[in-house]
């Protein structure tokens, strides 16, 4: 029965110990993006572009 005493207090302390060390991740900007949303738009301009380009270039269409 002590065992399980030891092992509830251990994981609680990990579990803790795993909250406190995403809190500061969060609170030291490791998840903020200021990139991302600002070239997004950009982003998919380019692949939209490179679709239709493909498209149109296929030289497999051509009726000799």
């Amino acid at each position: 029965m002590s065992v399980l005493f030891i092992l509830i207090s251990v994981s609680l302390m990990i579990a803790i110990g795993f909250l406190i060390a995403f809190i500061w991740s969060v609170k030291s900007g490791q998840y903020d993006d200021d990139y991302t949303p600002s070239v997004r738009m950009l982003f998919d301009d380019e692949l939209v572009s490179n679709k239709k380009k493909d498209t149109t270039n296929n030289p497999k269409n051509t009726n000799d």
